[in-house]
């Protein structure tokens, strides 16, 4: 797994941050109006400190801003009604922000990690780039409406409350002031080792995300092998690492806390007594005193504020670096390429040119070696070889998952690569072995091959591929759901949706890989019937290791260790007495 960016706030972090703001850019008015709305409200805030106190000397007979005990109410009730005002707009500005601006995010992010190539996702795992989704977007977007905001109003009450106790009182200022230094520097210190143990926590939170995106997703053979309690076992110990970093992490934000509560009600503390001898003196009055304590507690909550909001924005720093590693990565496809609109028309002549290929995380060992054959227009070939002799490679070059070495493939001539990409393999479709439903309704995994086409045209593809003599079975018919992966459908009936599927693209290029091998003899003579009307009159090329099906295929090509060993009909292939193809028919007959 990727371990992710550790979360420093760095210039070059900072810098990082500053390039996801563009997704705030659309609405930087609201978030300017939030802004305005904060630093007001705060400001507003910090009056009621000194209003306070001065209504106590107005009650003893000391004030000095010349209005009634009665008229501090009614001011009281004024800035209550405008912070209320003022909260409820700052609150519904951010929200707008940090909703629409994290959907953008959201929307680039999906879109950028649908659009990578084959390599990216054999380094990544599925859990991971959920997490990047998920946790880290939800991160974000605390930053954005709840963190932020409350970073900025802190500091706001911070350098107001500071400015007012100089121009009141700056003698004890100057003794109040004495307590921050140690109370902001053991606030960084200890933000950044919490910083630490935040990122730990999120790296095993991601585990254990992981190790239940795997085990739902193969949950068939998770009961197969009856390995629950291996899974429990496995989920039970990611858990309890991550309580162990938990309670780590809780423990030292506990100290944080005894910290700050105990240097600040001790400089409290402290404040008050010299206070009270400058009130015994009649150096100040009673009710200053009171405001002075007020704004000290105000700025204390401030300082102690910012040293536990400052970690939290550190984390989220590190969040919007890895979403920004994935949104600065190079895209395989455009999702709104004109190009990809226009249609190519494909004959179906295919050409491979000396294609040598090894695969980018295994580059010193060669799976295909001189590969060198031409498939005409709705001409049917076959790929036979035992397991990694490279057959579903040269499916995966073909349809441009990943660069020959050397070589090329042209199809009609033209060399595949100077096709528009998303043009190109919207010519070619796919009947794997492992079928793959979404977990929506038949309709929409038909659909799924065209998503434009009408009733009819969905009606047709499931003629053609017997799955109509399945589907009016089921009372909802073609709006019966068919549950996560397929799995209400049996194997042969999710065979035959996916060749309805086919059906209804309509490529010039069809590849059936596997496509009957695990299916019973019933389930493999209904479905069989379906791949010969999908067939008919198209280019076709068949991975097969069940040799049966693939008798009245154009021609055969063997693959040996990444080369074509043998080509030709059947009936040629197994008049030679040493060859592999008679071999291989050979050890099938005696299987049977």
């Amino acid at each position: 797994m990727t371990k992710p960016l550790k979360p420093k706030i760095t210039k070059q972090s900072l810098l990082n941050s500053y390039r996801i703001l563009r997704f705030i850019k659309p609405y930087k008015w609201y978030f300017i109006s939030g802004m305005i709305c904060l630093v007001i409200s705060s400001s507003m805030f910090m009056i009621f400190p000194a209003a306070a106190g001065e209504m106590a000397n107005t009650a003893i007979g000391k004030g000095s801003w010349k209005i009634s005990v009665k008229e501090f109410g009614l001011l009281f009730l004024g800035i209550l009604i405008i912070q209320g005002i003022l909260s409820y707009l700052r609150t519904t500005f951010f929200a707008r922000v940090s909703e629409m601006g994290i959907a953008d995010v959201r929307k680039a992010l999906y879109e950028k990690i649908i659009t990578q190539n084959m390599t990216f996702y054999e380094s990544r795992r599925v859990g991971e780039l959920t997490s990047r989704l998920t946790a880290d977007v939800e991160q974000l977007q605390n930053a954005f409406s709840i963190t932020l905001a409350e970073f900025i109003r802190q500091i706001v009450i911070l350098i107001i409350g500071v400015f007012v106790l100089i121009l009141m009182m700056p003698k004890l200022t100057l003794i109040m002031l004495g307590t921050f230094p140690v109370i902001v520097v053991s606030s960084v210190l200890f933000g950044r080792y919490i910083r630490g143990l935040s990122r730990k926590r999120q790296d095993r939170l991601a585990d254990t995300n992981i190790i239940v995106e795997e085990s739902l997703q193969s949950f068939p053979t998770m009961k197969a092998f009856a390995n629950e309690r291996f899974e429990s076992l496995r989920f039970f110990n990611s858990i309890t690492s991550m309580v162990e970093i938990s309670m780590n992490y809780a423990r030292m934000r506990g100290l944080f806390f005894i910290f700050i509560i105990t240097v600040l009600f001790g400089g409290l503390f402290f404040i008050l007594w010299q206070g009270a001898l400058m009130v015994q003196e009649d150096k100040m009055a009673v009710g200053d005193l009171f405001s002075f304590i007020v704004y000290t507690g105000v700025i204390g909550g401030a300082i102690a504020g910012i040293g536990n909001l400052y970690s939290t924005l550190a984390g989220s720093i590190g969040a919007t670096e890895r979403i920004q590693e994935i949104l600065d990565l190079d895209s395989e496809v455009k999702v709104e390429d004109e190009a990809a609109f226009e249609p190519l028309n494909l004959k179906g002549n295919i050409q491979f040119n000396d294609v040598y290929f090894a695969y980018p995380g295994r580059p010193d060992i060669e799976v295909l070696k001189k590969i060198q054959f031409n498939i005409k227009q709705g001409q049917r070939i076959a790929l036979v070889g035992s397991s990694g002799a490279g057959k579903s490679t040269i499916v995966s070059l073909l349809m441009r998952f990943y660069q020959t070495n050397s070589g090329y493939i042209t199809v009609d001539q033209t060399n595949i690569d100077d096709f528009n990409l998303t043009a190109f393999r919207k010519n070619i479709a796919i009947v794997p072995q492992e079928i793959l439903l979404f977990g929506g309704t038949i309709k929409e995994n038909i659909l799924y091959g065209k998503p434009n086409a009408s009733e009819s045209e969905i009606l047709e593809a499931a003629r053609k591929s017997n799955a109509i003599e399945f589907i009016e079975t089921f009372p909802e018919g073609f709006n019966t759901v068919v549950g996560e992966r397929g799995i209400k459908l049996s194997g042969g009936q999710r065979q035959r949706i996916a060749i309805a599927r086919a059906i209804l693209r309509n490529p010039s290029i069809l590849i059936l890989d596997e496509a009957t091998s695990s299916l019973d003899a019933e389930s493999e003579r209904t479905v069989q019937t379906a791949l010969d009307n999908l067939m008919y009159n198209r280019t076709s090329i068949i991975i097969a290791h069940r040799l049966s099906t693939i008798r009245k295929v154009d021609c055969i090509y063997v693959l040996k260790s990444g080369e074509i060993a043998e080509s030709g009909t059947h009936d040629e292939l197994i008049q030679k007495e040493k060859g592999i193809y008679k071999h291989l028919i050979n050890l099938q007959l005696n299987d049977e």
